[in-house]
């Protein structure tokens, strides 16, 4: 598939366009943690971004780049997570329609969050099969412009973002890590650290139980996700084509953690930063913790991802 490849200026347009839109996030440090490392980590704190993740960059800026008109027909996606609450908030706030098809076993506090900013849902079964034929059939009804979570040039333009905050902020860093799905994340960031950060490793990490990044990157063949099983739910999809590509070409290495070594991280951020993280934001942490990634004596940049986690059924 031939496609255009976002390059840094795209993401500095992106950034101009939703500066005003989405949280600058704070970026926090811990001196316990990094007696704990031995490195000097800087966590830019993409859990309190809107609608509690990193995903709001990236949905604001798809919506808020579509021509007039396709904004009256609205926007659509499928999704059980973030990107859903994302997409509903970012169209609520350009007042176009979002339509949102999600599997009927979303957790309950996603589905809320999604109705809440004034979402179309559809409820479908919970396969990739039943979601995409959902999806198609509002796409048919309504002439709605999908917006995938991740494999969309306008979507990791605006996920680039927050990783070009973090060094306008703090400068250069020696490493920056960021976890990896679907591939959105970690593309934006390794297009804007390679020019922002040239002499740093941009790293990305994934759960062991997820790792078709991590075989992808190192097989240099897009290898699919099949079954995967992990506490960190929104790294659960496979990456996507654009994705890979970017990643191939700018992406220094892709590490895994054990499930422990998430809940772990997790456990540990909520201890000493007092912040609330989801499983999927601990992963950077957690490569640290289990040597994956050496620190000592570096100065770190991370990414924490989001901090929607369901309270009823923590990990510890």
């Amino acid at each position: 598939m031939i496609f255009k490849i976002p390059e840094f200026e795209d993401i500095i347009e992106a950034h101009e366009r939703i500066k005003s839109l989405a949280h600058r996030t704070p970026v926090l440090t811990s001196q316990s943690i990094n007696e704990i490392t031995g490195g000097k980590l800087f966590f830019k704190c993409e859990n309190l971004q809107k609608v509690g993740a990193f995903k709001y960059r990236g949905a604001c800026n798809a919506v808020f780049s579509l021509p007039k008109n396709q904004l009256l027909k609205g926007v659509c996606t499928h999704s059980s997570g973030n990107h859903a609450a994302a997409l509903a908030l970012a169209a609520r706030v350009k007042n176009i329609p979002a339509y949102i098809v999600m599997p009927e076993n979303a957790p309950a506090i996603k589905k809320k969050a999604v109705e809440s900013y004034g979402a179309r849902i559809t409820y479908c079964r919970p396969t990739l099969e039943s979601r995409e034929q959902t999806l198609l059939e509002i796409q048919d009804r309504t002439g709605a412009k999908e917006v995938h979570p991740y494999n969309n040039f306008q979507v990791i333009c605006g996920q680039g973002t927050a990783t070009k905050e973090l060094i306008e902020d703090y400068g250069e860093f020696d490493v920056i890590l960021c976890p990896v799905g679907g591939g959105g994340l970690l593309s934006g960031s390794s297009i804007v650290s390679r020019a922002l950060n040239p002499k740093g490793l941009i790293i990305g990490v994934e759960p062991e139980g997820a790792d078709d990044a991590y075989r992808s990157f190192h097989s240099n063949m897009l290898v699919p996700s099949i079954n995967p099983n992990t506490i960190a739910d929104g790294l659960l999809t496979s990456v996507g084509e654009m994705n890979f590509r970017i990643i191939q070409r700018k992406t220094d290495e892709i590490v895994t953690v054990s499930e422990r070594g998430i809940i772990r991280a997790m456990r540990l951020i909520w201890e000493r930063m007092k912040i609330i993280i989801e499983p999927s934001a601990a992963v950077p942490l957690a490569a640290i913790l289990e040597n994956k990634v050496d620190v000592t004596n570096k100065k770190v940049g991370i990414i924490l991802s989001g901090g929607n986690v369901d309270l009823e059924n923590l990990p510890f």
